[in-house]
């Protein structure tokens, strides 16, 4: 009677090992991925030193001197030559966008983890300062969305747009995976919720009520606990992926030609 009651347990300790183990495998699927093309679909290659020692691999597409900035970063699962479509927007406006592949991401060297994409984000902020000369408005999408939070708050942004953003990935986590002790396993938890209070500047949320990787609850937790000034938008028909739409695009652009001269 008592032999399967053991096996049980011993099974639940070997996947709690697994998930242990491979967590950040799991938390950083695009790490590794095929390079980003010699020619890419849009920008200029651009490669930005990190302080710990990493380089990054950036595209870069500059506007207006007189317009603002767009510092992107991007989901687990993504890479940058997948935003043609909103470098081309923005450039229609004379609007720049840089957008780097993470510590580990293609193009880039080192491992990815919470620390190392926090810092490669305060690492792209100041070399856009330093190169660009306009405002930044940070855009995080995602995953990216911790690492935009963390730059608000250390660095002066003149905005700040969140794609599907969390309240934190552990809450995430704890979502997901309800039989798994999560808040002792967890290495990364990219606590958004301990810094969205440091983020005074301008900030969009948009959010699709269909999202079934980072609930619509989590982001407006996040949202409820933002100080002002803030908005939030939800795509009724959009879920995770599909949130990267024409009219997500069309909201985008109109915060950041509001925000010139630092209005909300």
């Amino acid at each position: 009677m008592l032999i399967l009651p053991l096996m049980a347990g011993v099974a639940y300790v070997a996947l709690v090992g697994l998930i242990y183990l491979s967590q950040r495998a799991l938390l950083y699927p695009g790490a590794g991925a095929t390079p980003v093309p010699e020619h890419p679909s849009w920008g200029e290659t651009v490669h930005i030193q990190t302080p710990d020692g990493e380089m990054l691999q950036g595209l870069y597409s500059q506007g207006d001197s007189d317009k603002p900035c767009v510092l992107l970063f991007f989901g687990n699962g993504d890479r940058l030559d997948n935003y043609a479509f909103l470098a081309q927007a923005l450039t229609t406006r004379s609007i720049g966008l840089l957008a780097i592949s993470y510590r580990g991401y293609p193009g880039s060297t080192g491992s990815p983890s919470e620390q190392g994409l926090l810092t490669d984000g305060i690492a792209a902020f100041d070399w856009l300062s330093a190169h660009g000369g306009s405002e930044i408005i940070v855009l995080g999408r995602s995953l990216g969305t911790g690492v935009a939070v963390n730059t608000a708050a250390k660095r002066p942004a003149a905005g700040v747009i969140l794609v599907s953003p969390y309240l934190s990935v552990l809450s995430v986590a704890q979502t997901h995976y309800p039989f798994l002790p999560v808040e002792v396993l967890l290495k990364d938890p990219f606590r958004s919720d301990l810094n969205i209070g440091k983020v005074g500047q301008p900030k969009l949320f948009l959010h699709g009520r269909l999202d079934d990787s980072i609930p619509l609850s989590s982001g407006q937790a996040l949202y409820r606990i933002a100080p002002e000034p803030k908005r939030m938008l939800i795509y009724d028909g959009a879920g995770h992926n599909d949130i990267l739409n024409d009219r997500m695009v069309g909201d985008v652009i109109r915060f950041v030609e509001a925000l010139k001269g630092n209005r909300p």
